[in-house]
């Protein structure tokens, strides 16, 4: 089945939303994601329903079916491996491909996307830390806390990040928190709960805000 732009930009907020809310997906919170209006939303999703993407009644929420689901799911992959390849090939910076590869998530040819897979080793995270979905839409979702949630004394690798901003990527790029980096906590402000950090035996001060979306695997 052929799907259009619009309908797997659709498909693809559907599955995040449906991810962090753990429930059924509301049509506002579906417009304030896409930034339109909740009836062009409510038009959408009869077209998808049509078509055996979502289970979709009206004031009920929006749920994906089987099949919506790995619809989904492809379109991250391809989203997440273009990443892979602009970064590690083409020398983006990780601040600078998500609209390229936003723009590339919906070639259709399924030859293209597993050549690129085999092609860059079958990478399973994104530049950003994120896990890509393999052919068969399986991937493995690794443990990571927020770096708020560690105490004093803690330690940890950066693996991820919550907030894939252009703005933020680039403040920890100046920064150098970047994934791999292994950092330590030895103070939290009591004013204010920014966190001091040992990084590369440097000390280095974040706000609550950068410790909440900055992810780590602990060692």
């Amino acid at each position: 089945m052929t799907t259009s732009f619009t309908e797997e930009n659709y498909l693809k907020t559907i599955y995040h939303l449906s991810k962090d809310m753990e429930i059924a997906v509301n049509t506002n919170a579906i417009a304030d994601s896409l930034n339109t209006k909740a009836a062009s939303v409510t038009d959408m999703l009869r077209k998808l329903a049509e078509k055996g993407l979502i289970n979709y009644k009206k004031y009920q929420g929006v749920t994906l079916t089987e099949n919506g689901k790995n619809n989904a799911l492809n379109i991250i992959r391809k989203h997440r491996l273009w990443e892979v390849f602009l970064v590690e090939k083409l020398k983006f910076n990780w601040d600078e491909v998500h609209d390229v590869a936003e723009e590339l998530e919906h070639i259709h040819s399924d030859l293209l996307i597993n050549r690129l897979d085999e092609f860059l080793e079958f990478p399973k995270i994104d530049p950003h830390g994120d896990p890509i979905p393999d052919k068969n839409g399986k991937f493995h979702v690794p443990d990571l806390k927020p770096v708020c949630k560690l105490k004093i004394g803690e330690c940890g690798i950066i693996s991820g990040i919550r907030d894939h901003s252009s703005v933020f990527l680039k403040y920890l790029d100046e920064a150098k928190l970047t994934l791999g980096q292994k950092i330590e906590v030895l103070n939290i402000i009591e004013f204010d709960g920014s966190f001091v950090l040992n990084i590369q035996n440097q000390r280095q001060t974040i706000s609550r805000d950068v410790a909440k979306n900055l992810l780590i695997a602990y060692e």
